[in-house]
Formats: C-alpha cells, sequence, structure tokens
C-alpha cells in the first residue's frame, strides 16, 4: 500500500487528506481493521516511537496510551500490586501475571483513565490474548502493534462492531534521517530526534544526595522517553514502572509541574482504600466509575456524596475523602521520579514536587538558577541529575 485516503484531516472541513510516502515507496503498516483517521495516524506513530524505544532502552514490553498527540501514560511490563489491580480495574483479568505485555497495558490504561477515554493505544510486542482481553473492554479509537496472535486479532476486531482500527506495523522500519513538515505553506524541514535515552544519561548527580538506586533510573528513563514524544512544554512523574501523570503543552513550566502533579496525586489516591472500597452500584459502567472517582478525590462540578446524588453511583453514601485526610496520606509517599523535557527556571517547581513525594529529578539543566533549585532539592534530601538534553516534541 503506497497510500491510503483518509475521511478528512484533524477537521471534517479538511479535505483531501492521505498518507503516503514522499519517494513513493509501500508504508510500513498493514491497516487490519477499520478506518483510522489523520489524528489516529498522529497517535499511532507517535505512540509507536514510544514503546519501541522503551522496549530498546529497558529490555521490556512496553505500552502506552495517547490522546490528541501527547501519553496520557506509558508503561513497562512490571506486576501489579493487588491494589492497583482493583484501582486499574483488572483484578478480575486472569492471567495478568503471566503477560508482561499485559501487565503494561494495565498500567499504561489504568493510569488517567480519565484522559485515556477514546484513546489510541500502542504495543510494543505481539499482542496476545491477554492483552487483546483487556483492550476490548476499554473505550478505544484503535490500536498499533508490531502484530497480533490470530486470537487476540479475533477478538479486537469484535470491537466497534467490527469497525476498531487496528494497525500493524513494519518492527523494522527507520524513518529518514532528515523530516519535513509544512505550516502556512512553508516547509520545515529538521533532522529527526535519535538521540537515545538511556542510564548514561542520569551519570550527572548535581545534588549532596548522589544515591540513584535502579528503580529509580528506570523511572527517570521511562519518564524521559515519555517526554520525548510529549507537547511540550511537559513534565512526567514516574514510579514503579510506569508515568503516573503527564502534563502536556502547558506555556508555563510551573503549571505543567502542577497538572503531572494533579494527576499522580490522583493515581495515588485512586489506591486508597476509601476509594478502592466505594460501593459503586453494579449497573454504573466503567467510564461513570472513573468519572465518580475523580469527582470523589477532587471534588469537582458534582458533590458525588451529597444527597440526592450518591443514589445515583451507590448502594450506600460514601463519607467524603478530605483534603486533610488526602494530604496526609500523599505525605507518606515517597521514591517518585520526576523528569522534565527543559530546566526548570524556578525552584517552585521543586517545592510542587515534594507534594507528590517526588525523590528523584532528571532535566537538562542550564538555567541561570540552576543553583536556587539544586539548593531546594538538597533541602529536601532529592537526588537530581542534571542530562544536558532538552526534548521538545511540537
Amino acid at each position: 500500500m503506497k497510500e491510503f485516503e483518509l475521511k478528512y484531516g484533524c477537521n471534517p472541513n479538511q479535505k483531501p487528506s492521505k498518507i503516503y510516502m514522499r519517494d513513493g515507496s509501500e508504508l510500513p503498516i498493514t491497516i487490519l481493521s477499520g478506518r483510522p483517521g489523520y489524528i489516529n495516524f498522529l497517535d499511532a506513530f507517535n505512540s509507536w516511537q514510544l514503546v519501541k524505544e522503551l522496549k530498546a532502552a529497558l529490555g521490556m514490553p512496553a505500552a502506552t496510551s495517547f490522546k490528541h498527540v501527547s501519553p496520557t501514560s506509558a508503561a513497562v511490563g512490571t506486576k501489579l500490586p493487588e491494589k492497583l489491580k482493583k484501582a486499574c480495574f483488572v483484578d478480575d483479568i486472569e492471567g495478568l501475571d503471566e503477560s508482561p505485555l499485559a501487565c503494561a497495558f494495565a498500567r499504561a490504561r489504568g493510569t488517567d483513565r480519565m484522559c485515556s477515554f477514546g484513546d489510541w493505544i500502542a504495543l510494543s510486542d505481539v499482542c496476545d490474548v491477554t492483552t487483546a482481553n483487556l483492550i476490548k473492554r476499554e473505550v478505544s479509537d484503535g490500536v498499533i502493534a508490531p502484530g497480533y496472535e490470530p486470537e487476540a486479532l479475533e477478538i479486537l476486531k469484535t470491537k466497534r462492531k467490527g469497525n476498531y482500527n487496528i494497525v500493524q506495523i513494519d518492527p523494522n522500519y527507520v524513518p529518514e534521517v532528515q523530516e519535513t513538515k509544512q505550516v502556512f505553506g512553508i516547509t520545515f524541514e529538521q533532522g529527526r530526534n535519535n538521540f537515545e535515552i538511556n542510564e548514561a544519561l542520569l551519570s550527572n548527580l548535581v545534588t549532596e544526595n548522589k544515591e540513584l538506586p535502579d528503580s529509580a533510573k528506570r523511572d527517570l528513563i521511562i519518564a524521559l522517553i515519555t517526554l520525548k514524544y510529549t507537547q511540550s512544554n511537559s513534565v512526567c512523574y514516574a514510579v514503579d514502572g510506569q508515568a503516573i501523570g503527564v502534563g502536556a503543552g502547558q506555556q508555563s513550566r510551573i503549571h505543567c509541574t502542577r497538572l503531572a502533579g494533579g494527576k499522580a496525586d490522583t493515581w495515588q489516591l485512586r489506591q486508597h482504600e476509601k476509594v478502592l472500597n466505594l460501593p459503586f452500584l453494579p449497573t454504573l459502567g466503567r467510564p461513570d466509575r472513573d468519572n465518580v472517582i475523580d469527582g470523589y478525590i477532587n471534588q469537582n462540578e458534582e458533590d458525588v456524596c451529597a444527597d440526592g446524588n450518591w443514589q445515583k453511583y451507590f448502594s450506600s453514601q460514601p463519607a467524603p475523602f478530605t483534603k486533610e485526610e488526602q494530604t496526609a496520606y500523599l505525605a507518606t509517599l515517597t521514591g517518585v521520579a520526576l523528569g522534565s523535557d527543559a530546566f526548570f527556571p524556578f525552584s517552585d517547581n521543586i517545592e510542587r514536587a515534594k507534594k507528590s513525594g517526588v525523590s528523584y529529578i532528571a532535566e537538562p539543566g542550564g538555567s541561570i538558577r540552576d543553583d536556587a533549585v539544586i539548593e531546594c532539592c538538597n533541602k529536601y534530601g532529592m537526588t537530581m541529575a542534571f542530562t544536558g538534553m532538552r526534548l521538545f516534541h511540537h
């Protein structure tokens, strides 16, 4: 297939639209089901690069969930603790622990379930049956992977009445060194961002604390590779083999840190006993449960515990999850990793990171206020590495 005609571009008025190889060669993909759109393919090709790099860097199966050209999360295939299985709604899946790829997907899709609603999925390895069964029950636009087990493919083809977007990519495809795009009729050209993110990038430790355990190195690598494919400015919190909070596309660095930190906090609080034991009505669907949990934790537009509201969601009225309880719970957490795609210009980012249990940081460095940022890290006993490499993505 040398080109594929799309229904339309980013919006229905943007026609005609297609994807093709500039040199006239075959596209490195096969569409096994559905008809992916313009934004679907933007998500597919960005997300595939992310999981391919994670697998190469850490040697473990990886998965990511994308929405509007940024990841909601990314993860590698480490087993989930029982509390996390319950928080991710996967505690009923038989054989989950035996499939590293399914574990990676369960983590990635379960991190920010609000933002992952209607996502695009990327898998680093051939999709197995366990992973397909997990994908089957989520609201999703499509998936890209290097292959699919026959039974897994049949399971996925049942989604959306047979119209679920399933793309297979050639894992050996390597793009041209130079890449181009047009904006307002003007062509931009640059070298592809082939910078390799690995453990060596974390060797320049600039804080008094030089301790950086292997688990922290893994999580910082996950954060940095995630940022490489996140719309900038961006900040990413990671722990236990997964990105737990991604702040994308903010003009201010502190807003990135706050946004990502709030998402990381919500992920942590989803595993609190009060949330895990919410008495949901058995008729309440998964997306509705996600909305209610988010409202319960973050006390959003609707007080889900109030009289007249709780009856719509619960079999009995739950006690509110107070801000005091949440703050006390979060204060017990440590060991979280934080990556930034550019330097922190002020120490307020470190102060915010501390509230989400951050112990390890990787950022490029190079700010005129580096000393103040390092001093703040030292105040809290954090370990920080200067990578010397910016990771902007637009």
